[in-house]
């Protein structure tokens, strides 16, 4: 058999190139847009899912793995494997983990699941960190160990073109300080320790944002070195990569660059941009 199965959900926003290279099991999370059900990443891709945003007069809404979900993914992975290590987006912010653990509870104590702390290309840095140790032959205990290293040297700071969606979406969160003075505001967020959405500053402009997200990520550095980056827009393709030419100039390191998903894309609207930086351990 072989070792270790990696497995993490949508909201990972991995692109399909690199899902293949690490071998990642993706679980998907749902949307429903006028009671219709679309897997995410499956049967509505980031293209389409930002064309029906638009159109759509109801605010589509976005729907957990289930338990027996999990379930018959695991199940088939330990037909092939020793041990599957699960890593998924926060549990500050969704259930898709609590529903991992209810599934493990039903099978052989040879899950291993991570709760991320972070959202999208945040989940994508632990991701490829744990592909690259199961690669160097590490245990699945080890390599839980040092996700928590790299969860704790990681970064990830975002800004939205509106409030609206995450208001609406009801993860909205200790972001709500920002609703009363958003009129032409651009917010930066932070993804802090615990996993949740917390206000980080606000500019007028999205280059101005763009800027602060560069200079504050330099401070949260700390003088250390950026080990992995990764950039991903919501329909805002031009910006994004805005983003990722200046983060790659003040870092002097190469950053991947993908699209936010539709379930993180139903909480944060189009003109979404951020980024997520995993630096080395102080």
């Amino acid at each position: 058999m072989k070792q270790i199965a990696l497995v993490t959900d949508s909201t990972s926003d991995i692109p399909a190139s690199i899902k293949e290279k690490l071998n990642v099991t993706v679980i998907p999370l749902q949307i429903v847009f006028d009671n219709k059900i679309y897997s995410d990443g499956i049967d509505l891709t980031s293209d389409n899912f930002y064309k029906l945003l638009q159109e759509s007069p109801v605010l589509p809404k976005s729907s957990q793995p289930t338990p027996e979900d999990f379930i018959n993914v695991y199940t088939k992975l330990l037909e092939q494997y020793k041990e599957v290590l699960s890593i998924h987006i926060s549990s500050g912010l969704s259930g898709t983990l609590n529903a991992a653990h209810l599934a493990k509870q039903k099978l052989e104590d040879r899950i291993h699941i991570v709760d991320s702390k972070s959202i999208s290309l945040g989940i994508g840095l632990l991701v490829n960190e744990a592909a690259r140790h199961i690669k160097e032959g590490l245990s699945a205990k080890e390599i839980v160990n040092k996700l928590q290293s790299v969860r704790k040297n990681s970064e990830t700071l975002f800004t939205l073109n509106t409030l609206e969606y995450l208001h609406k979406g009801g993860r909205i969160g200790k972001v709500s300080s920002l609703m009363g003075s958003m009129l032409n505001i651009k917010p930066i967020i932070r993804v802090n320790e615990d996993g949740i959405y917390v206000p980080y500053g606000k500019v007028r402009s999205q280059n101005k944002a763009l800027k602060y997200i560069t200079e504050s990520f330099q401070e949260l550095a700390k003088g250390r070195k950026a080990i992995n980056m990764a950039v991903a827009h919501g329909a805002a393709h031009e910006a994004g990569l805005k983003l990722k030419e200046m983060l790659e100039n003040a870092f002097s390191a190469n950053a991947t660059f993908t699209q936010v998903g539709p379930v993180i894309g139903v909480h944060t609207g189009p003109g979404t941009i951020g980024a997520a930086i995993q630096f080395e351990d102080c």
